[in-house]
């Protein structure tokens, strides 16, 4: 028995699907820093394509990737406005949810190997407008021309330059460009964890930066978050060491790869407890921003598959 031609042709709108799905979950996740949301929209992009692919007496697309890609990103674009509202109610400071992308090749979740923005830089992109993420997003990151940006967004290569203008500027006095090496982030973070779980306050305060910021996402679900951004090495030293003394005993530190920097998981009786990335100074020696993500919400998709490194003593377990 041969298959019909619609059988054919949502067999290969299937493929041709989920042959890009990797390329269109890491843009829309960039756009969006949340995983849920990212999943919407891609269900969103396929309702649009299914249909679109299936018809009898539709063209043939003859560019499907950047089909794909200008209905996703749209769709994300569309998405902001109730995204903002949701995160104006937001208990404390928001920040991206964690995203692994140290998986293995033969990964059975290909989103999980997303190209990697960093934690840093994603809250950066925060500040711009859905309009100026997006451009950056598409050309910093993925390459794309300005003539193809305006493809995507319906706006005139012209426009798409300032707007990408707007945003490198934006962009590059919040963030500098310079890139950790990832053993010197490592090698950071595992100091650092052992001073902040440890109660090594002189320790802390030479790893600390003058000027750190330390981020604390627990969607008002979390003692171990604060309800705003802490600025300053004291302020900072003090809050560390306030969470830790809360943290539950026998905490398990499992250091893996978070958006794309060398990281910490934090687990509780092989719960995950809170994800720690690290934002280091241009010389590597010192943390200038600390971003912690404890919300349950956000943890959901943690994989526990990375080899356990405990913690060292805390002063209630001296």
């Amino acid at each position: 028995m041969h298959d019909s031609p619609e059988d054919i042709a949502a067999d290969t709108a299937t493929q041709v699907f989920a042959g890009h799905r990797e390329l269109l979950f890491s843009i829309v996740y960039n756009l969006l820093g949340n995983v849920a949301d990212t999943e919407d929209v891609l269900q969103d992009t396929w309702l649009s394509w299914a249909p679109r692919t299936r018809a009898p007496s539709a063209e043939e697309i003859a560019n499907p990737r950047a089909y794909l890609v200008r209905i996703a990103v749209n769709h994300a674009l569309a998405r902001q406005t109730a995204i903002r509202r949701r995160r104006e109610t937001y208990v404390g400071p928001w920040l991206p949810e964690p995203l692994l992308t140290d998986t293995t090749p033969d990964s059975a979740e290909p989103a999980l190997r997303a190209e990697s923005v960093s934690m840093a830089l994603l809250v950066v992109l925060e500040t711009l407008t859905p309009l100026e993420r997006a451009v950056f997003v598409l050309h910093e990151v993925f390459g794309y021309a300005h003539t193809e940006i305006a493809d995507i967004l319906g706006r005139t290569p012209a426009a798409v330059r300032q707007l990408a203008h707007r945003a490198r500027e934006h962009v590059h006095a919040r963030r500098p460009r310079y890139q950790a090496d990832p053993r010197v982030q490592r090698q950071v973070t595992e100091r650092f964890l052992a001073a902040a779980l440890g109660g090594d306050l002189d320790a802390l305060m030479r790893i600390l930066a003058p000027d750190v910021t330390m981020w604390t996402d627990g969607g008002g679900k979390s003692r171990a978050a604060g309800l705003r951004p802490v600025h300053g090495r004291d302020k900072v030293a003090r809050m560390i060491a306030g969470v830790a003394s809360r943290a539950p005993e026998g905490l398990e530190v499992r250091y893996r790869t978070v958006n794309g920097d060398p990281s910490a998981l934090l687990f509780a009786d092989d719960a995950p407890f809170a994800v720690m990335v690290l934002d280091l100074s241009p010389d590597g020696e010192q943390v200038s921003g600390i971003y912690s993500v404890s919300n349950p919400d956000k943890l959901s998709r943690i994989q526990d598959e990375s080899t356990t490194t405990r913690s060292p003593k805390g002063p209630a377990d001296s």
